[in-house]
């Protein structure tokens, strides 16, 4: 068994799960990542290609840190997609596949992994929600259900697992995942100047993580720049 920390990141491949795979490892944990893509780019992470919808993936997945890590301190629920689409166009198999991957992995994940957290001593879940849990744009139901699902996953978890395991939730608003050309007005709508980036998001992963925030369980945590507060106007 490894003597030091080790956390699990879905849907590590890029974007916020990338850079908390990243900060996680300055941090000093052992990270192994999982991920649909064929490939991750370079990282001192043990890279899994998983389908975290899938409940044989997600057992396989969890079977094989047992045999290579042999402990489990931190999960980090972070794999998602969206699909925008009229809700007269969104078919049964797409609004399902969005649920699956979103909600249903979460429960697949901490269900196979429960007796890994609580036998490191005090494990730590954080899950990957949405601010669309609680606005939305046209033709994101799936999405928003399926984010929505998950904030009430994470406090539920919560009074289940506790105490021995802490479920968290964070919520991002607009996050540069792509490295998109940003207008001025982009990062100036936002309360705090400017829009965010995914390391913004990893900061807050790496403390829900860890020992400084052990007082805090079934929590949901905005991290948006401010713009879920603002009031917004047509002029």
């Amino acid at each position: 068994m490894l003597d030091r920390r080790v956390v699990l990141i879905t849907g590590a491949a890029h974007g916020i799960g990338l850079a908390a795979a990243e900060r996680l490892a300055r941090d000093g944990y052992h990270v192994v990542i999982a991920d649909r893509a064929p490939e991750v780019p370079s990282t001192s992470a043990r890279y899994v290609q998983a389908d975290v919808s899938d409940e044989a993936s997600v057992q396989s997945l969890i079977y094989g840190i047992r045999q290579e890590e042999g402990r489990l301190d931190g999960l980090v629920c972070n794999a998602g997609f969206m699909i925008r689409k009229p809700i007269a166009e969104l078919s049964l198999a797409e609004w399902s596949s969005v649920l699956a991957t979103n909600l249903t992995s979460t429960f697949l994940l901490v269900k196979a992994a429960e007796d890994l957290l609580r036998g490191a001593g005090g494990g730590s879940v954080v899950t990957v929600a949405s601010t669309r849990a609680h606005q939305s744009e046209p033709n994101t139901e799936s999405y928003a259900a399926s984010k929505g699902g998950l904030l009430a996953l994470t406090h539920a978890l919560a009074i289940s697992l506790g105490p021995a395991i802490r479920v968290n939730c964070v919520s991002p608003g607009w996050i540069d995942t792509k490295a998109e050309h940003l207008r001025d007005e982009d990062h100036a709508q936002h309360p705090v100047g400017r829009v965010g980036r995914p390391d913004d998001t990893a900061s807050l992963i790496a403390w829900l993580l860890g020992p400084e925030s052990g007082f805090v369980t079934g929590a949901e945590f905005v991290i948006d720049g401010g713009m879920t507060r603002k009031m917004i106007y047509a002029e």
